[in-house]
């Protein structure tokens, strides 16, 4: 069976047809076409294309998602502050100059007051990063509303506008990059106390980030006592880390069930828990362990697991022993 569609001169047109959706829009493009002259035709067809090409080069979906996704990311990272010289030759071995004997000539007063500063300095950046990604995924719909406007008079008119709001969507994306990549530290007072005749070295300090710790989920089981835990940094750091595991029973029944719980420094990224109870719900919370050098983590993931029922008096252990699957959750901020 076919249909008619009637008005725009397609009466004899099918809807089945494979070419039905073009030719509405070649129509709809001859109808456009007989709102200008010829000249003002050519402009506005030149201008389109320089809309489109913006919105699919520098502006695409795929790479405001992509901007998103890592947005995500930064939101679930560490941050710390970095001591770095400000001039270190190459095989420099003047141990004044290395960031770990830094620390010992750096006032700890004014240290802890630096590292307020990187704490709300990470977290105007992070609210900045958050508008701006607003700004372009607002300039993109509104441009790409514009695009496919069916009177092209208006397009013509506000043209300049258009021009101005890509320009000002480039400077956006330009900040908007710049800024995913933590900065340096601003410092207003000497960090460094005197130190007699040692020469005062020159140092500077920087925002530093560390990929979160995420726990393995396939890997995470708990069996019916205790519970394998697994956990990963997508950035393999180059000096082992330190970790901080805590576990909690959720709704215990009596005083003594209330003890199920605590907080274990581990020194890998793997651990079993021991002495836990049959058939009931745990929390995990994995983080890295608290560092002198630590200014913002906003973010540590979590994990539910369920040991398995114990069995029945006389019951064997061998099928009953088997591991329980984690439970979806949402991490933990």
């Amino acid at each position: 069976m076919s249909f008619q569609v009637t008005g725009l001169g397609l009466d004899k047109m099918k809807l089945g047809s494979p070419q039905s959706f073009s030719e509405v829009e070649e129509v709809e493009e001859v109808e456009d076409q007989q709102l200008l002259e010829p000249e003002a035709w050519r402009i506005y067809m030149e201008r389109r294309n320089i809309l489109r090409e913006f919105l699919t080069l520098d502006l695409s979906p795929h790479l405001l998602k992509r901007h998103h996704a890592r947005m995500q990311l930064l939101k679930k990272c560490s941050y710390y502050i970095e001591i770095l010289p400000k001039h270190l030759a190459l095989g420099d071995q003047n141990s004044l100059m290395l960031p770990n004997t830094m620390f010992h000539l750096i006032d700890p007063w004014k240290f802890q007051r630096m590292k307020k500063v990187g704490t709300a300095q990470t977290k105007i950046q992070l609210l900045l990063l958050g508008d701006l990604l607003e700004q372009l995924d607002h300039g993109r719909a509104e441009l790409d509303t514009l695009l496919e406007s069916p009177d092209p008079r208006p397009f013509l008119a506000n043209w300049g506008l258009v021009e101005q709001q890509l320009a000002d969507l480039s400077a956006v994306m330009d900040s908007f990059l710049a800024m995913m990549v933590p900065g340096r530290l601003h410092i207003k007072h000497r960090l460094v106390s005197d130190i007699g005749a040692t020469k005062i070295p020159h140092i500077r300090l920087m925002l530093s980030t560390k990929m979160p710790v995420m726990f393995d989920r396939k890997e995470s089981v708990a069996h019916r006592d205790w519970a394998s835990l697994r956990w990963f940094v997508t950035v393999q750091p180059t000096v082992p880390e330190q970790f901080e595991l805590r576990f909690k029973l959720l709704e215990p029944r009596t005083q003594q069930e209330c003890m199920q719980c605590g907080i274990i420094p581990v020194a890998a990224c793997t651990f079993d828990i021991h002495n836990l109870l049959p058939n009931r719900t745990y929390k995990f919370t994995v983080k890295r362990a608290e560092s002198y050098t630590l200014v913002y983590e906003p973010w540590r993931d979590s994990l539910i697991l369920q040991t398995i029922p114990g069995p029945p008096e006389g019951l064997s252990l061998s099928r009953l022993d088997e591991p329980s699957p984690p439970l979806a959750t949402p991490s933990e901020r």
